[in-house]
C-alpha cells in the first residue's frame, strides 16, 4: 500500500533549491484548476524520486529527482507557481 504525506514533508528540500519557504506558496494544477498551497498537495516520497500531486484530482504537478549530485525539477503539471517571499 502507497502511502503518501502532505507538502509539508519537502520543506526543507524546496528550502534548499528555492531559498524561501515554498510551503505558502500557492499553485494552479494545470488538470483541474484547484488552487492550493504546496503544504496541502499530497506527497509520495518512496517512488523514484518525489512525486507531488493535487489534493484533488490527483494530478501529477511535480517531480524531483536527485542523481548524481543534481536535482532534477519538472512542474508541467503546475499551470502557475506564486512563489512567497
Amino acid at each position: 500500500m502507497t502511502t503518501h504525506v502532505d507538502g509539508n514533508a519537502i520543506a526543507g528540500m524546496l528550502m534548499e533549491i528555492f531559498a524561501v519557504d515554498m510551503t505558502d506558496s500557492h499553485g494552479q494544477c494545470a488538470n483541474c484548476h484547484d488552487v492550493a498551497p504546496l503544504a496541502d498537495t499530497r506527497v509520495y516520497m518512496q517512488a523514484p524520486g518525489v512525486v507531488v500531486r493535487c489534493r484533488s484530482c490527483g494530478a501529477v504537478l511535480a517531480t524531483i529527482v536527485e542523481e548524481d549530485g543534481h536535482r532534477r525539477i519538472n512542474l508541467q503539471g503546475l499551470a502557475w507557481l506564486d512563489v512567497a517571499h
